[in-house]
């Protein structure tokens, strides 16, 4: 399967009857809420466990839930946003389910694993990889909001007009990147900074009476390190060596410092940080 803009006559978001969306917890309910509220007014169908179809329908999240080969079979737009592991394993059997040239992308953190199984995989269906750069320590459909996107970047691994235009519509920052250079960016800007957070507050939980100083700095530091490992588990394991080139990079700064802590030219690295970070922020 050849990832590439949708050629003209395909159906665009307004004339879409129905979406299914795969795994309705935190980013998959927001992914729905979102597209309420940008007037859609097809069905909106879920599959998910028990507790989080019940959720999801009390909330207004979804309209009704089926099994996954129904759901797929009804649906024009199919939005994957389970584990990355459940992504590629929903990518094995998914396109046998689906009417020809539908639409699938998913959330998935991590890209290239994901987007080279689509390649072999979907062949009746469209499949353009995404991950919102967007989240919570909480999870699951309860947590869902229609803003979570809002100001957000949300990577396209290939150009598609009808996700460009709806994912726009959500408030979000389009970002097209192919799947091999996406995970080398979220290995610096998402997975490091977790593993960061991580190491950090394991360091100060060394110190028993840390706690009675802790102001902002080390709460702000440590909230990503509140995360369950199950989220990251499959991160870590289909981007291990870019995580590992973040890290090398990232200790090397730390030593950097160390070694200049007494010194006078601590203060260019300072400068170099505070430009960098502002850049971020732009």
């Amino acid at each position: 399967m050849k990832l590439e803009a949708p050629r003209a006559g395909r159906r665009v978001p307004e004339e879409w009857s129905a979406v299914a969306i795969v795994g309705v917890g935190l980013i998959g309910g927001s992914f729905a809420l979102a597209l309420r509220a940008t007037g859609f007014a097809g069905r909106i169908i879920g599959v998910s466990s028990p507790d989080a179809v019940r959720v999801a329908i009390e909330r207004g999240i979804i309209d009704s839930a089926l099994p996954l080969a129904e759901a797929a079979a009804m649906a024009e737009l199919i939005y994957l946003a389970r584990p990355i592991e459940g992504i590629l394993s929903l990518l094995d059997e998914i396109d046998s389910f689906v009417a020809p040239g539908t639409l699938i992308t998913d959330a998935g953190s991590t890209k290239s694993a994901i987007c080279a199984r689509a390649i072999k995989k979907i062949h009746r269906g469209r499949f353009v990889g995404g991950h919102p750069m967007a989240g919570k320590e909480a999870r699951g459909a309860s947590e869902a909001e229609a803003s979570l996107f809002r100001g957000r970047p949300y990577v396209l691994t290939s150009r598609c007009d009808e996700l460009e235009r709806l994912v726009a519509s959500f408030g979000a920052r389009v970002e097209i990147i192919s799947a091999e250079e996406h995970d080398v960016l979220v290995a610096f800007t998402s997975h490091l900074p977790q593993l960061i957070s991580t190491a950090l507050a394991a360091a100060i939980g060394t110190e028993p009476e840390a706690g009675r100083v802790a102001g902002p700095a080390a709460m702000d530091l440590t909230r990503l390190a509140l995360s369950p490992y199950e989220i990251w588990r499959d991160i870590f394991a289909t981007n291990s060596a870019n995580i590992d080139g973040a890290l090398g990079v990232f200790i090397g700064k730390l030593e950097g410092l160390r070694a200049e802590l007494r010194g006078s030219r601590i203060e260019p690295e300072f400068e170099d940080a505070a430009a960098a970070a502002r850049a971020l922020r732009k």
